[in-house]
């Protein structure tokens, strides 16, 4: 594990059997991650960007503790200073862990129970992860609800009575009532008009300076990761093909599909309209249970040559902090946001 990192995965992978359990071959297995590294540091917001099915949810899930096909190490710093792997924890460190990692879902609706006041929903964690008195449970109810802009009447009513942004605002404060370290937020403003997603993206911003929390940012919307995120990982078919700190990725991508993606981001200025190419991506994303030789990006990129084919690529990390996969990304001219192409530079086309 990193010396700085709050968490590291390490070849983290998460197969589920196609046709039950009986069978052991590879063939038969959904690969939704295969074979992740990565760092997430204190005090930063990562971005895990990628099309529909590639795996983001599964590797937020992983962290979770909540999918029992997860291997690898999933290793996270705890506030005593202590490395715990979530995959093999003791029973005793489990609320720890629990107490300190949380998660803010996608939908507002379904994630909380509608049976429940907005004081018992948000005091649960409290009451299960903690030692706290009801008095003391009750301050920090109070407090956290008021922290998130809703106002302590507003406990004693049901999900039902608030609007969707009202309702991620309880998730989120159920998620921050303990007192966590690291948040994992599952496309937490994907489901959110987009009036209320931009409040709801500086609550969040708001809440990470004031708490010191660690962000693991789940999206598939480029342009609102490019205003939250410290660093991106994207991530194609189970694997990460890419991260780098947010401005030098969307500036200069260095990976094909990154390039692809950024391009369909929407441009916000009128004058810049059309000045950048569209990269429409031919094909459909492979069949994770069934995926290519060689690089798993191949059969839709354009550059692609014989040798993306026949052998996978392994990340190589530049002295910047960039990690990419790609055998051919230090001769790649590949166009940013602005839709200008930015060649490599002489140290990447050294090494």
């Amino acid at each position: 594990m990193s010396a700085e990192a709050v968490l590291s995965l390490r070849d983290l992978k998460v197969h589920y059997p196609v046709r039950g359990r009986r069978s052991r071959r590879e063939a038969e297995y959904v690969r939704a991650v295969a074979g992740v590294d990565l760092d997430i540091h204190p005090g930063e917001t990562v971005g895990l960007v990628g099309e529909s099915g590639c795996g983001k949810t599964t590797l937020g899930t992983s962290v979770m503790r909540a999918r029992p096909e997860a291997r690898g190490g999933i290793l996270y710093r705890d506030s005593r200073n202590r490395v715990l792997d979530a995959l093999r924890l003791p029973r005793a460190d489990e609320k720890v862990y629990r107490r300190e990692v949380r998660m803010v879902f996608q939908d507002p609706h379904s994630s909380l129970n509608p049976r429940m006041t907005l004081r018992d929903i948000i005091a649960e964690p409290l009451r299960m992860l903690t030692d706290l008195t009801p008095k003391e449970v009750e301050a920090r109810v109070r407090d956290i609800t008021e922290r998130v802009g809703l106002h302590p009447d507003h406990l004693r009513r049901h999900p039902h009575a608030f609007s969707g942004g009202q309702r991620q605002r309880v998730s989120i404060a159920r998620a921050l009532v303990p007192g966590p370290r690291l948040v994992v937020a599952d496309e937490a403003v994907s489901a959110l008009d987009t009036s209320v997603r931009s409040q709801i993206l500086n609550l969040l911003q708001d809440l990470q300076d004031e708490m010191g929390l660690t962000y693991l940012f789940i999206s598939h919307d480029l342009s609102v990761v490019e205003h939250v995120c410290d660093r991106v990982a994207v991530m194609y078919l189970g694997r990460i093909v890419e991260v780098a700190p947010t401005k030098e990725l969307f500036r200069a991508p260095r990976h094909p599909y990154t390039e692809a993606l950024i391009s369909a981001v929407p441009v916000p200025d009128p004058r810049l309209r059309g000045s950048r190419e569209r990269i429409r991506l031919t094909g459909e994303v492979p069949d994770p249970s069934k995926p290519p030789a060689g690089c798993p990006f191949h059969p839709r990129c354009r550059h692609a040559t014989e040798l993306c084919a026949t052998e996978t690529p392994a990340p190589r990390t530049d002295p910047p902090g960039r990690t990419v996969a790609c055998h051919h990304a230090d001769d790649l001219e590949l166009a940013g946001a602005t839709g200008r192409a930015h060649p490599p530079t002489t140290s990447q086309r050294q090494e």
